[in-house]
């Protein structure tokens, strides 16, 4: 069992990468699964909408911005990512604890060391073998996904400290896990990308 998971500031093309990479895995014959966070399951998908919807006069505070992806966490670990391991299949996932790590830990204030004791906690000693994070500068990521998305959504439409603040702390989680926490970057073109992915994952054995 392999589980895979993607890091990255906003626009970073996680997304592309990940489709990438399952249609190369399953074409080797192996049991793929794709799956995100939040979301990923039926619970998890209502938490995403209440987590991203810009709400005018409704700001989250920063521990109930945790406790929901944590709790989309826990339901996703449980029904989705769990069985899929046990199963044999490798995993590939968008977002896992070090964007709690990065977001809530670092850019909300609540402190990258205590996020991560939580996150560990809540997952049950579920870690991933392998973290590829798409390193972009926040102002080129966020033009990216304007431009894609034709909108923002309440991350996205963050102040620009606020996405600095993500940048310099998965930064710093590539610092204190090099083994695992693979940095790309992001600002080469999608096959580039893809292709020094592969090799990471290649090298790893998955």
């Amino acid at each position: 069992m392999t589980f895979i998971t993607f890091e990255g500031g906003e626009g970073a093309g996680k997304t592309t990468l990940i489709e990438k990479i399952a249609f190369r895995l399953s074409g080797q014959n192996r049991s793929v699964l794709r799956t995100r966070e939040p979301g990923g399951t039926r619970v998890g998908e209502e938490i995403r909408k209440i987590l991203l919807e810009r709400r005018e006069g409704e700001p989250l505070s920063p521990y109930a911005e945790l406790s929901l992806f944590l709790a989309s966490r826990a339901q996703h670990l449980s029904e989705i990512i769990k069985p899929a391991l046990e199963k044999g299949a490798i995993v590939l996932c968008d977002r896992f604890n070090d964007s709690s790590i990065a977001y809530q830990g670092m850019a909300r204030g609540l402190g990258m060391d205590e996020v991560e004791k939580v996150c560990r906690f809540m997952s049950g000693g579920i870690e991933p073998a392998l973290t590829l994070y798409l390193d972009i500068d926040p102002e080129m990521g966020l033009a990216r996904a304007k431009r894609d998305r034709g909108g923002q959504d309440r991350m996205e439409s963050e102040a620009i400290a606020f996405h600095k603040k993500i940048r310099e702390a998965y930064l710093r989680i590539h610092k204190k896990h090099p083994k695992r926490f693979h940095l790309l970057d992001a600002a080469m073109s999608p096959e580039r990308v893809f292709e020094e992915a592969m090799k990471i994952i290649d090298a790893s054995h998955v």
